[in-house]
């Protein structure tokens, strides 16, 4: 299993983001969670196969092109914590 602490800028806030991201993380079957930051961003925690993590950022971007302008990932080590995917406040 892999672990991925992603971080998405742009107009990333108020657009249905977590949203969009809960349902994509969930055909993906990720655990982790999403979150709103206070500096704009979207701070997410994806956790599964490499390759489904790779695909659900991809189908995040498509599904929300107009809004992201970058993406930042950083592997990390995965957290057992998560059994599912959750948006979180």
């Amino acid at each position: 299993m892999a672990a991925r602490h992603i971080i998405f800028s742009g107009r990333v806030q108020g657009v249905g983001f977590r949203f969009t991201a809960h349902r994509v993380a969930g055909r993906h079957q990720l655990t982790g969670y999403v979150r709103n930051v206070r500096d704009g961003t979207v701070e997410m925690l994806a956790q599964g196969p490499a390759e489904d993590i790779d695909d659900c950022i991809r189908d995040i971007q498509d599904c929300l092109a107009g809004y992201v302008r970058e993406v930042r990932t950083v592997e990390v080590p995965p957290d057992p914590r998560y059994t599912d995917f959750r948006i979180t406040f």
